[in-house]
């Protein structure tokens, strides 16, 4: 770690601190692309944490929402058809893949393939 690094570290926010921590989390994952990079249209693999899980029906269907951040920003993963799902919480680690989209602005992959990771402690 050079002195900048650690000069940085001294002075960033614990938002900064967390931001890096997930990034490099998302690093090891091999092939998976940061949120930030992620293009409209284009079949992706991301990592990170989830942050929010919601029910949220669409055009009357029941839908789980869940809001994956992985320190380079935030991609909403939809499951159509379903009222919830196993594992699928906050605070959960998972790599998920699938076609991404943008809806209201923002970064969206419906029906994902998706792997949890373990826990701290699993």
């Amino acid at each position: 770690m050079t002195l900048r690094e650690k000069l940085h570290d001294l002075v960033a926010s614990q938002a900064e601190i967390e931001a890096h921590e997930e990034r490099a989390d998302a690093v090891r994952w091999t092939g998976c692309t940061p949120v930030e990079a992620l293009a409209n249209r284009s079949r992706a693999r991301v990592a990170g944490v989830i942050r929010s899980v919601t029910l949220r029906p669409r055009e009357g269907v029941p839908a789980v929402e869940a809001e994956l951040y992985d320190g380079s920003g935030a991609l909403d993963l939809v499951w159509l058809g379903r009222r919830e799902i196993a594992g699928i919480a906050p605070g959960r680690r998972l790599q998920a893949e699938g076609m991404v989209c943008v809806v209201g602005g923002r970064k969206t992959v419906f029906n994902p393939a998706y792997e949890l990771r373990p826990r701290p402690g699993e």
